[in-house]
């Protein structure tokens, strides 16, 4: 077996020069980020974030009357 020829051009297939017009180099990795928002646009985001916060805080469902009776009757 002899040495192998390091400046030897490669032969590129046809089939792989026809169809790389198809193949876009992908990163590996996804980059997921917001993009960047104005500050009146970022006041009005953080104003809707804090009523959707408060709102989540303080508005419990309260059980149906119903069953409010029922735990009355029960504890008797």
């Amino acid at each position: 077996m002899g040495k192998k020829n390091k400046n030897k051009v490669k032969k590129v297939s046809a089939k792989k020069e026809r169809y790389t017009k198809f193949h876009s180099d992908k990163p590996g990795t996804l980059n997921i980020a917001m993009p960047e928002l104005p500050e009146e646009q970022m006041k009005v985001a953080r104003a809707d974030d804090e009523k959707i916060g408060k709102f989540l805080r303080f508005n419990k469902n309260k059980p149906v009357h119903e069953i409010v009776e029922r735990r009355e009757k029960s504890k008797r």
